[in-house]
């Protein structure tokens, strides 16, 4: 699988920093994330389906995903959310007063304050991780079978949290510089990392080596952007321009670490309740639930893409006062990501057996467990969109660099839910009520997110906001109803997917034109132009 040329990765990445990003560099950046996460998480589902494979999904794997829980967490924490939300405000405003000739070299300072101290904190918890890895054990999962194996798992992948924090304030300081696909290719490394380790290891270590491959894969994540940071610290300051004024300078903003830390441990919380709620269910709960909601997730995480190149230029529109210029990417954003998200949705509760089947079901992997899994990843497909803006609306909260508690109350209202939903449903409907659970939590988060947008975030026009929203919805929902008809039709899984795919990408396209969805032509062609550059890169 060939990578993309080094011209074509200096064309992606080639933009002034001091001038505003135009809609094509936009666009290339946005493909080449997407081409790069995408890989990931293909590698991600390989990764998946190597430990299905080689374990199935019972006491073993039970076991890892409990100690899987410290990279879940840390990725959500210092990569994707937590620890991005504070550094690239931060990274926007030095580079803002590097452009309008500040003394000295602001983003140098600013890594020289906070990295040594960010390091040292990452490399202490990490440290009482390892050294409490049994009472963890303990509180996540009190009815797992084997807790001596998630102990000896768990101490491995707790590494994490010095590799996945030194990988996430890379990733934040390479983005607000405009610098996207070292970041972007993070992922590729980790999970290749992982797969490698298994089947290096597996016959020796059993499970064991895929917590060895967490721990050696959060190393190469560090490891591939190094070079792209220096690059960036070494390059000398521009003259200050004639007339402009330096911005004061602002410090890592202690407040909005702690909101936007907490915020991301509150979102990821939803995997303790999953978790902890399936550890008293039947051997292989935890494992259903796993590896459903990682095939659910892909739509979301497609979605996404996009707003992982525009939050640093929401951030440094609003470092130079341009709210409006915020304000239109933020609720164009929103369009885009919810139109991508709803097209996922339905292909996924459409066609999740098949999904399910031919990703799956092979060696340790039955026809039980496809089952189980299928009717799980359908629940939580429910909650794909409340996930999506999620993600989109918190970074309006954050990208001003201020500290706000609201997303924080918004998202424990929404754990607050998840938790009595899934302890009144897991006793009558076991895993289901627990996906049940997550999807309306989540859904619960994004409402309020939503409602409370103005003064405390970018300014969006939430009545507009929610009519364009309803477009794609209709779309979607007809689509499902004949996805569903015909991906039942054919006995054969490939075929039923490729029936019950095709159905829904029909309907949803027809409709989305024909209501007039204005997100809606440029997630499609978002869409297309990863598919066909991945299809590229992995045919030639």
């Amino acid at each position: 699988m060939s990578q993309p040329s080094a011209p074509e990765q200096g064309v992606v990445d080639a933009e002034p920093e001091s001038a505003p990003p135009t809609r094509g560099f936009l666009a290339r950046a946005a493909f080449g994330t997407a081409a790069f996460s995408v890989l990931g998480s293909l590698l991600g589902l390989i990764r998946d389906q190597s430990l299905a494979r080689l374990f199935g999904a019972g006491r073993d794997t039970d076991a890892f995903l409990v100690a899987w829980t410290v990279p879940e967490f840390a990725a959500t924490l210092l990569i994707e959310d937590g620890l991005a939300f504070a550094l690239v405000p931060a990274f926007s405003v030095a580079l803002a007063r590097r452009t309008q000739g500040a003394p000295g070299d602001p983003v140098r300072a600013l890594v020289a304050g906070t990295l040594p101290k960010l390091a040292l904190a990452f490399a202490g918890v990490g440290a009482l991780l390892i050294g409490g890895a049994p009472q963890l054990v303990e509180a996540l999962a009190p009815g797992l079978r084997d807790p001596g194996l998630a102990v000896g798992c768990t101490r491995l992948t707790a590494t994490c949290v010095l590799t996945f924090g030194l990988a996430g304030y890379c990733s934040a300081a390479l983005r607000a510089h405009r610098r996207f696909l070292a970041p972007a290719s993070i992922y590729v490394a980790y999970n290749a990392g992982i797969i490698a380790a298994m089947f290096a290891l597996g016959g020796h270590w059993g499970v064991r080596s895929a917590a060895f491959g967490v721990a050696a894969g959060g190393a190469v994540m560090v490891a591939v952007q190094v070079p792209s940071l220096l690059g960036q610290l070494r390059r000398r300051p521009k003259a200050r321009e004639e007339g402009a004024a330096a911005t004061e300078e602002r410090p890592l903003n202690v407040a909005l670490m702690a909101t936007v830390l907490l915020f991301a441990l509150c979102r990821q919380s939803q995997v303790l309740i999953e978790r902890f709620l399936a550890s008293h269910l039947h051997s292989g709960a935890i494992s259903h639930l796993n590896y459903a909601q990682k095939v659910a997730q892909i739509p979301m995480t497609m979605s996404m893409m996009l707003c992982t190149v525009t939050f640093p230029v929401v951030a440094r529109a609003l470092a130079e006062g341009d709210t409006e210029r915020a304000r239109s990417r933020v609720e164009r954003d929103l369009s885009v990501a919810a139109s991508v998200v709803l097209l996922g949705t339905a292909v996924v509760v459409t066609c999740a057996p098949q999904l399910v089947q031919l990703l799956f079901q092979r060696g340790a992997f039955t026809a039980v467990d496809t089952a189980a899994t299928a009717g799980v990843m359908r629940v939580y497909a429910l909650g794909l969109l409340g996930q999506t803006l999620v993600g989109v609306l918190v970074r309006s909260y954050f990208s001003a660099g201020r500290a706000s508690w609201y997303p924080v109350g918004a998202m424990a209202a929404g754990i607050v839910v998840t938790s009595w939903i899934g302890a009144l449903t897991v006793g009558a409907y076991g895993v289901t009520g627990i996906a049940a659970a997550n999807a309306a939590g989540i859904t619960a988060t994004a409402v309020l997110l939503l409602a409370g947008t103005g003064p405390r975030s970018v300014p969006i026009r939430t009545r507009r906001v929610l009519a364009e929203l309803s477009r794609p919805v209709r779309a979607a929902v007809a689509a499902t109803a004949v996805g569903l008809f015909a991906a039942a039709r054919p006995a054969d899984p490939f075929t039923g997917l490729a029936a019950g795919a095709t159905a829904v990408t029909v309907v949803f396209v027809l409709l989305g034109w024909a209501l007039g969805a204005q997100g809606f032509a440029p997630a499609l062609r978002s869409v297309a132009t990863v598919t066909r550059r991945l299809a590229h890169a992995v045919f030639h």
